[in-house]
């Protein structure tokens, strides 16, 4: 059953959920996609719509999936900027699970003329 805290002793950012790593000992690759993300252009008040990738190598601890994509929807309503939302995402899925690695991606669909794609990337220090 997931657990609503990082295991450190705190709550994990924005009602996220972890669960143990059932192979800590081994580097592999999670990657999770939602391609229906929403979020709102804080100018305009238009939806913005793209895809969201997270891809990380666990250590201790993963994302739980259902509360995942709950957090993910909780933007839906949110006025943000590209490059913040990425950010916030990554930030948030830091602290909550403290991967090896990780790099979230929004791919967001055309406006204007204009795709944009942005990348935020964590790499712990100690590895």
């Amino acid at each position: 059953m997931s657990d609503p805290s990082n295991r450190a002793g705190r709550p994990a950012p924005q009602g996220l959920e972890v669960f143990d790593n059932p192979r800590p000992e081994r580097n592999y690759t999670i990657i999770h996609t939602c391609p229906e993300f929403t979020s709102v252009c804080p100018i305009t008040g238009l939806p913005d719509f793209g895809t969201i990738t997270i891809e990380y190598v666990p250590d201790r601890l993963c994302v739980e999936l259902k509360a995942l994509k709950y957090y993910l929807f909780g933007f839906r309503q949110k006025g943000i900027f590209y490059e913040a939302v990425i950010n916030q995402i990554l930030d948030d899925l830091v602290a909550a699970c403290s991967p090896r690695r990780m790099t979230v991606t929004g791919d967001f669909n055309v406006r204007g003329g204009i795709s944009s794609r942005i990348v935020a990337v964590y790499e712990r220090a100690d590895r």
